[in-house]
């Protein structure tokens, strides 16, 4: 690997006519992204002692590939001197007709070799160097790119939540953290420079690194990306607020996760309106600006938007942010501020083929867990009583009883805004043939069908991808499993009445008999009016090579 670059290039965005391409570098300098013979150049901004660019190419054509090298003041540095790995190509979004997206969540960065490849099987604690975690399938899925042809490799990267883990942090990292204090206080990474080493962790082994050079990648935090369960609930927050290390570690978060995650998010017209990409760019040295807007991200609800929209051709992507903008004053939560709602109206549109819509938390849990995270919301706001809401404040925490269900409110206003779509009210020209619901978080995947009402409405669905690669223990999955029986389903549903909760507007079933809780890579073909949903996990760890195995390929249109 050439000194000079630290982390990358990463392909971020692929428009019809221009993309993005992000490096960490080790000095400032002049990065150069040359394709089909064009140069295309930017300088590096520095934070923290960091430098990274995120260039812009322009003047492509729709629906085309091209093959790129990245330079370092004239020096290039990208593809790597005798790679084995096929060259680095943007293709272009355009009238080829065909989109398919690939996307998970969940993902660990530890090494590709036993014991870290071994099954998963009883729970097991004690940090990320004691554990087994079987095969990453991000790590396979590469493989599978390069073994065969390009014309069937997905066309984007949707990652969502818990690309890093801030509170287990990757065996690298740990190494970093020992080399300069003590790894238990505070506990997981401290600050934005131990940040960047969970990132370069877990882009920086040379497959991975290859595999998003080559696939535009879109991501979204979830919880881990900062901290477990953050935001659960405003005792929680408070909680941490008032520990002397908390403000450094989420400083650090939104400052990194800003430079690592959201500026790929821009496609570049949005980039060269974002005021702060800006001022960034402009100064000598950009700390003091982005840990000022870090911590304002933290504290002030509604004052940055995280949620983003892709459009590929007649297909459209909305990723929300399910995380950061979260009210969390009892008895009147909500998953999003009013600002975020209303974009997210305003973006969530028929006027597609398809309409897919990207939450790191699922908006349908199995049914069981859905009416006790129902339930729960209620009781901690009193609806049994003082006593019981310290139990279901205990619960929400412990238990993790924060997804969608858990903020009733926005449960049902995502539900209203789901069907009016698919019922085609919200275009002139008819609903989508589908609306999916992409989300990641539970390590478990599953692939559901959600009717509203009458069921006058095309099909919606809740495909949810989790782990890329970290498993849950025998134990966990028994408990996740319950959430999809008839008991737990018929216990739940009397806990929420009892709690005033009534039965949501929605019901929905697995399309297949059980969830999966191997890792796995997920990817949604869409083609005209039709749609086919494909979820392949990772093989055992002493197989050849990694692939893939077939788990399920469902026509959802």
């Amino acid at each position: 690997m050439n000194p000079k670059l630290i982390l990358g290039p990463l392909l971020r965005y692929a428009g019809d006519t221009d993309a993005t391409i992000w490096v960490e570098t080790q000095t400032p300098c002049e990065v150069e992204v040359t394709a089909d013979g064009a140069a295309h150049r930017s300088p590096t901004f520095a934070v923290e002692g960091h430098h990274y660019a995120l260039v812009r190419v322009t003047g492509l054509q729709p629906a085309s590939l091209y093959e790129y090298s990245v330079s370092v003041d004239g020096e290039t540095v990208w593809p790597e001197t005798n790679s084995d790995f096929p060259a680095s190509t943007i293709k272009t979004t355009g009238s080829d007709g065909e989109m398919v997206l690939a996307y998970g969540s969940c993902r660990v960065a530890v090494p590709h070799e036993p014991p870290y490849t071994l099954e998963r099987g009883i729970v097991k604690r004690g940090g990320l160097d004691d554990q087994s975690f079987e095969r990453d399938a991000l790590f396979a899925l590469a493989h599978e790119m390069m073994g065969s042809p390009r014309a069937g490799w997905p066309d984007a990267l949707l990652m969502l939540g818990d690309q890093i883990y801030a509170d287990e942090p990757s065996p690298g990292t740990m190494d970093f953290i020992r080399s300069r204090r003590d790894p238990d206080h505070p506990p997981g990474v401290a600050d934005f420079e131990e940040y960047t080493r969970l990132y370069r962790d877990a882009w920086g082994d040379p497959t991975i690194r290859w595999l998003l050079s080559t696939l535009p990648s879109a991501m979204i935090f979830d919880d881990h990306d900062v901290h477990d369960d953050w935001n659960a609930s405003k005792t929680w927050v408070e909680t941490m607020r008032a520990k002397p290390w908390w403000e450094e570690r989420i400083v650090g978060a939104f400052s990194s996760y800003w430079v690592y995650q959201h500026l790929g998010n821009l496609s570049p017209q949005e980039l060269e309106d974002d005021e702060l990409f800006n001022r960034v760019g402009e100064a000598d040295d950009a700390t003091r600006i982005l840990r000022e807007f870090a911590y304002r991200a933290d504290r002030e609800v509604g004052g940055t938007r995280w949620s983003f929209h892709r459009d590929f051709g007649r297909v459209r992507l909305i990723v929300a942010d399910s995380r950061a903008g979260r009210i969390l004053t009892p008895g009147k939560r909500s998953m999003l501020d009013e600002r975020e709602w209303e974009w997210l109206r305003e973006k969530a549109t028929g006027d597609f083929d398809h309409l897919l819509f990207g939450t790191s938390m699922p908006f349908l849990l199995s049914p069981g867990f859905h009416h006790l995270e129902a339930a729960s919301e209620a009781i901690c706001d009193g609806a049994l009583g003082r006593r019981a809401a310290k139990v279901g404040e205990f619960l929400r925490q412990n238990v993790d009883l924060e997804h969608w269900p858990a903020f009733n409110a926005s449960f049902r206003d995502l539900a209203s805004l789901l069907r009016s779509v698919a019922a085609g009210e919200r275009s002139e020209d008819g609903a989508p043939a589908t609306t999916v619901v992409l989300s990641g978080d539970v390590h478990h995947g599953y692939l559901a069908r959600a009717t509203f009402g009458d069921g006058a409405h095309n099909p919606v669905y809740q495909a949810v991808g989790s782990p890329l690669r970290n498993p849950l223990g025998v134990p966990e999955r028994l408990f996740m499993r319950a959430g999809w029986s008839s008991p737990v389903e018929r216990f739940g549903r009397w806990l929420a009445r009892l709690s005033g909760v009534t039965d949501p507007p929605v019901s929905w079933r697995l399309v297949h008999e059980k969830p999966w809780f191997r890792n796995h890579v997920s990817t949604i073909r869409l083609r005209g009016r039709n749609a086919v949903l494909k979820v392949e996990r990772t093989t055992p760890e002493d197989a050849e090579s990694p692939h893939l195995e077939e788990l399920l390929e469902h026509r959802l249109a």
